[in-house]
């Protein structure tokens, strides 16, 4: 993916970029119905058919700018609709900005610029602000399974690595989890800490693609994976899940969770040192975000420091 990074006097921003291969696609963007044809569409996706009385345009000819804009990558479907008994195709611009490299050049590098990043960080930190709130386990006993939470320190490790993309947040940035109210749960929520000792997660958990079961064979937690049909009993696995919110519609839920401390202490460790590999998603269904980690003790003195990928 490439991006265009814009200097302003409000910071940078970055929009993502198609890389042009070749003057075809600089020509399609000269002809003026082709470029009201693009900026309609990311006003609100829509057909051919739509296209033409938006624009008041020939409908013939907003089919031929249609398949040349598909074809060249500009647009892309989004999706189909069943119409009077027909099929109307629904398309989406590819990209707000498109680029053309004229010859190569040294780069200029600059570490602020995380552009991709960013990307997957929305809609948790946009704007260089925290757009979500972050539930804590209590460390008092709680919930139906009466345990306190030691997980919430990991949120430490958390806070500090989501620092590097934020400016401004509200204080407190955090609830524990007996102090969350409904009202709380209909933002972007980023939960840490498994359903044993936050009560929030254990809402959510038979609902995700990686949840947590109890086993009454071995009076312990799993991890169960539905994606790849795996069970992970070791203490130090956990898990990265991001999901759509249940409580309110264009919210989402990023959770951090281990069997206990060391579980989620890896979950956090895979995101904030190799978040790259978790922005692929699972290994087994990339189209979703589920990592199941191990933690690792490479130095051997009894502090996780490291995580091998499950899946």
């Amino acid at each position: 993916m490439a991006y265009l990074v814009e200097e302003s006097a409000g910071g940078q921003r970055a929009f993502t970029s198609l890389i042009a291969s070749g003057p075809s696609l600089l020509r399609a963007l000269s002809n003026p119905t082709a470029l009201a044809l693009l900026r309609a569409l990311a006003q609100q996706p829509m057909c051919a058919a739509d296209l033409a009385k938006r624009l008041a345009e020939n409908e013939f000819k907003t089919y031929y700018h249609i398949r040349r804009l598909e074809k060249l990558g500009l647009i892309e479907l989004e999706r189909t609709e069943a119409r009077g008994g027909a099929t109307a195709r629904i398309y989406r611009p590819v990209s707000p900005v498109v680029s053309f490299k004229l010859f190569e050049s040294t780069p200029v590098r600059d570490v602020r610029t995380r552009a991709p990043q960013l990307e997957f960080l929305r809609p948790f930190v946009e704007d260089g602000g925290l757009n979500a709130i972050i539930i804590v386990g209590s460390p008092e006993p709680h919930g139906r399974f009466k345990a306190p939470a030691s997980d919430g320190y990991c949120a430490i490790d958390l806070c500090l690595f989501l620092g590097q993309f934020i400016d401004k947040f509200k204080v407190p940035c955090y609830k524990l989890d007996t102090q969350a109210k409904e009202e709380d749960l209909i933002q972007n929520l980023i939960l840490v800490g498994g359903p044993k000792a936050n009560i929030i997660t254990d809402r959510l958990n038979k609902k995700l693609p990686v949840y947590f079961d109890y086993s009454d064979e071995t009076l312990d937690w799993n991890i169960v994976s539905s994606l790849s049909k795996t069970t992970y009993r070791e203490k130090q696995v956990g898990a990265v899940i991001r999901v759509p919110s249940p409580y309110a519609h264009g919210k989402e839920v990023l959770i951090f969770a281990g069997k206990g401390f060391r579980g989620t202490r890896a979950a956090v460790l895979a995101f904030s040192k190799h978040l790259g590999d978790v922005m692929k998603g699972n290994s087994v269904n990339p189209g979703f975000l589920a990592k199941v980690v191990q933690g690792v003790d490479v130095d051997s003195d009894g502090i996780v420091d490291e995580v091998e990928f499950l899946e």
